[in-house]
């Protein structure tokens, strides 16, 4: 198999590292990577945060959840949408006519080609033999992450990854499994008619439960992740950020 596909196929969540600095270079080419990747227009709509300082740490590891990972993770990156570069250029000229503010759909395009751009950042680190997790919790609670990272306007945090060596029981961890390719991949169109039921089908099959398994799995995985308070805080907050950019705030 080809060595960059086997590792997108391997990679894996990493919440457990090593505690131990990564060397300068290696971060540097995690970064350049992120430099590297598309975007639209390439307009390079995003910034990176590097959080280096402990107490930030332990104040994003707070405000994401309490997970303590976060604050002793050796690399900690936080990556925002950012119009605000392109924005100040656009006030600058003369244009002869009204400037428009960035609007819903440029926070759209920014939040994507900072996805990509972060994605970049966990592909390298897996080739440079490094973990990382994903923290989708840096959405939540907006004006916190934004006074402790000094974000100004157009500036907002839509991503963040830590990054390190993995434990031997991380390494060891086997992969959670994933969906079939025809479960998720349609041609030309949406299959609409894949509905409730074609969804239970996939997640017994995935993780392997039988009909009592299953109706336990669902119910704990409802309250877990849909019917809890972290779920709507994370609307409440994104609702914010989106709300605040159009007011330029």
């Amino acid at each position: 198999m080809n060595e960059t596909i086997k590792l997108l196929m391997e990679r894996k969540s990493v919440r457990q590292f090593v505690q131990e600095p990564m060397p300068r270079e290696d971060v540097e080419a995690i970064l350049s990577a992120a430099v590297q990747a598309p975007s639209a227009g390439n307009m390079t709509l995003w910034t990176i945060i590097n959080v280096t300082d402990p107490e930030k740490k332990a104040a994003l590891a707070k405000s994401c959840d309490n997970q303590p990972f976060i604050a002793t993770a050796p690399l900690v990156l936080v990556f925002c949408a950012d119009y605000r570069r392109w924005f100040e250029v656009f006030k600058t000229l003369d244009l002869g006519e009204e400037l428009r503010i960035p609007a819903e759909g440029d926070f759209m395009l920014a939040t994507a080609d900072t996805i990509i751009a972060a994605h970049a950042t966990v592909v390298a680190a897996d080739a440079l033999g490094y973990g990382s997790c994903y923290i989708g919790d840096i959405i939540e609670h907006c004006d916190t992450q934004r006074e402790i990272l000094g974000l100004p306007e157009y500036v907002k945090p839509v991503a963040m990854a830590v990054y390190g060596k993995p434990t031997q029981s991380q390494i060891d961890r086997k992969k959670p499994p994933r969906f079939e390719l025809e479960d998720v991949v349609h041609e030309n169109c949406y299959k609409k008619e894949q509905g409730a039921d074609k969804m239970i089908d996939m997640l017994k099959t995935r993780q392997g439960l039988d009909d009592e398994a299953f109706d336990r799995w669902i119910m704990a995985f409802t309250k877990r992740k849909w019917n809890c308070d972290f779920s709507r805080e994370m609307s409440r907050s994104a609702a914010q950020m989106i709300d605040e950019w159009k007011a330029g705030k």
